[in-house]
């Protein structure tokens, strides 16, 4: 099985920064893209960013400018330096990977247990 520990929520204020941190663990032969998403409640879960194996990266317009996704394959983790951060980010965020378990196939999609940002005005 595939295990997917996020760190690095919290409260901060309007104008500062976050940085999310993920890391993959269990029975994996590859990752293929990673990202973050985040939901409020009752809504759908909606992209953040996604960041390919090869370092390709897609942002959804209201992450553009302000926050950064990165990953590190030999560690298996994701991260997204958020910055400038605005109160209509409070959300809860939930990091996402593709992941291979065996040498063939498409892999399984996994999610992590999600992590709140709040930012207060």
């Amino acid at each position: 099985q595939v295990q997917l520990v996020e760190s690095g929520g919290g409260l901060v204020q309007a104008g500062g920064s976050l940085r999310l941190s993920c890391a993959a663990s269990g029975t994996i032969f590859s990752i293929n893209n990673m990202g973050w998403y985040r939901q409020a409640p009752g809504n759908q879960r909606e992209p953040v960013a996604v960041i390919s194996s090869s370092g390709r990266t897609n942002y959804a317009d209201s992450a553009k400018g302000r926050f950064t996704i990165s990953r590190d394959n030999a560690k298996n983790s994701v991260y997204l330096q958020m910055n400038s951060l605005k109160p209509e980010d409070t959300l809860v965020y939930y990091c996402y990977a593709r992941v291979m378990t065996k040498s063939w196939g498409l892999g399984d999609d996994y999610w992590g247990q999600g992590t709140q940002v709040t930012v207060s005005s």
